[in-house]
């Protein structure tokens, strides 16, 4: 075989092969080597948990009444007022007094032991419980919007992504790689 053909065929291949290679470096170069985060928003939900709180309330009873009809009230006034009526004037004239007296004074014994029985109370302790709801935010994960060749793309994780930049392999983005891991859900 000639010198030449030989120098003339290797530089064929060389020629064809440093094609071929700069063929696959346009191609590369073309595809983006990194998603670019656009946000990333935390994600929770409220959990509410009930529970039950209980206190010592102090509460005011009235005392049973013994004497409904104020019996008692009204003779002790009746007698108070015939007594203090009696005192005013003479002859007909004290009759009508005492009379009036005790009317009055029986009426007014009256109001002053439905006071008193109004009054007599007495106080304990009763334990009272009631339910109340607590309410907690809980993390779920992060929605992030990410970029690929300008094309938006969105997708929830466990974990935020470190950074503003993902690294891609074929195409997707590489979350665990880049935040320590994750679980991306396209």
């Amino acid at each position: 075989m000639s010198k030449s053909i030989v120098i003339g065929g290797t530089l064929a291949v060389l020629g064809l092969g440093g094609l071929a290679f700069g063929a696959y470096q346009m191609q590369t170069a073309q595809q983006p080597q990194f998603a670019e985060v656009i946000s990333v928003d935390r994600v929770t939900e409220t959990v509410e948990t009930p529970r039950e709180v209980c206190e010592n309330v102090a509460v005011t009873h009235r005392r049973p009444v013994k004497d409904p009809n104020r019996i008692a009230g009204t003779a002790i006034g009746a007698i108070v007022g015939g007594v203090l009526g009696n005192q005013i004037g003479d002859g007909s004239g004290q009759k009508i007094a005492t009379a009036a007296g005790a009317v009055a004074g029986g009426f007014a014994g009256r109001e002053v032991q439905q006071r008193m029985q109004q009054g007599d109370t007495y106080t304990t302790s009763e334990r009272r419980c009631r339910t109340v709801t607590d309410s907690q935010e809980q993390l779920i994960g992060y929605d992030v919007e990410y970029r690929v060749d300008g094309q938006a793309y969105e997708t929830q994780l466990d974990q935020a992504p470190e950074g503003d930049r993902v690294p891609l392999e074929n195409g997707e983005p590489q979350w665990q790689a880049a935040a320590g891991g994750g679980n991306a859900s396209s």
